[in-house]
């Protein structure tokens, strides 16, 4: 249950980016700030096929690093629809969950991190190189897009957990 709250703040998070935080953005959650922002058709598609959706429109907070569809793009070929497929659920909601952390952890917090335990159950590694976020290698290239149920900062490549 709380990977599926992890997954829709995530999906929030995206859809936040687009919004640029607004007070608009803020009063929505997850879910439907990432339905409505047009850049994170890819991850609004995953989190419905994963079966997310009423998780991460939950009361959270959560907090998700959302790659955009640019990100997923970068994928080999194949990938996001191999994932897609009914028979990939478990992989695809271990993927999801793999971004969302749970709290609001705002950008302040993060610099000072150096990883964060995910819904997932696997930590992520977070460092600053050269001005820059990094998470797991993914580029944070948007912070602290506030949604009613979370903190959603857009990354700009998918992140995978280890393989167990």
């Amino acid at each position: 249950m709380n990977r599926i709250k992890f997954v829709v703040a995530l999906t929030v998070a995206l859809a936040v980016s687009t919004f640029g935080g607004s007070a608009k953005a803020a009063n929505a959650d997850i879910v439907d700030i990432a339905a409505s922002a047009g850049s994170f058709n890819t991850l609004v598609a995953a989190v419905k096929a994963a079966g997310l959706v009423d998780t991460l429109k939950g009361e959270g907070p959560f907090t998700v690093f959302a790659p955009t569809d640019e990100a997923f793009a970068k994928l080999p070929a194949g990938t996001v629809e191999e994932l897609l497929k009914p028979e990939n659920r478990g992989k695809l909601t271990a993927i999801l969950t793999y971004h969302v952390v749970p709290g609001r952890v705002t950008a302040n917090q993060v610099v000072n991190l150096t990883e964060a335990k995910t819904v997932q159950g696997q930590s992520i590694k977070i460092a600053v190189r050269n001005g820059n976020v990094m998470v797991d290698g993914a580029k944070v290239i948007k912070t602290d897009i506030m949604g009613s149920n979370g903190v959603i900062h857009v990354i700009d490549s998918v992140i995978l957990p280890a393989v167990k």
